[in-house]
């Protein structure tokens, strides 16, 4: 090692250890406590609870903004466009039949996912300890 280079030691962090990713990205995914896995995250459609009503983790810091539209869009974007292209090679649909067949399948999926994107992303944040899911006081 060189005079100029400095040795990072490369050890287990908190996050690391008592929060698995994993664990809190599926129980996002499932609209799920990424805490417990047992309450529920969604007080409405889009909407998070305050705190989980099983174990009390306070959900109030999680802060989705846009992310879950974008992951929705990038979802449906790609397991929609391999469906229209097999459909006009195959079919051949009419072209009014087609619009309004893949809109329907494309708004749907769409409201299938949004919400649990935005879990997805409140898992990640609470797993990583993100804009105040950290603080000692909500860890005890």
């Amino acid at each position: 090692m060189s005079a100029g280079e400095m040795e990072i030691p490369m050890t287990a962090t908190a996050t690391d250890t008592d929060r698995p990713l994993g664990l809190s990205l599926r129980r996002g995914l499932a609209l799920r406590c990424p805490s417990c896995g047992r309450g529920h995250l969604m007080r409405t459609y889009l909407k998070p609870l305050d705190s989980c009503p099983a174990c009390g983790e306070d959900l109030r810091p999680a802060r989705a903004d846009d992310g879950p539209a974008y992951l929705t869009i990038l979802v449906v974007g790609h397991l929609m466009a391999p469906f229209i292209h097999v459909a006009f090679t195959t079919w051949r649909p009419d072209p009014l039949v087609m619009a309004f067949g893949l809109s329907a399948g494309c708004v749907a999926l769409s409201l299938f996912l949004l919400p649990r994107m935005k879990g997805l992303i409140i898992g990640f944040q609470w797993a990583r300890r993100m804009h105040g899911f950290g603080d000692a006081s909500q860890d005890a």
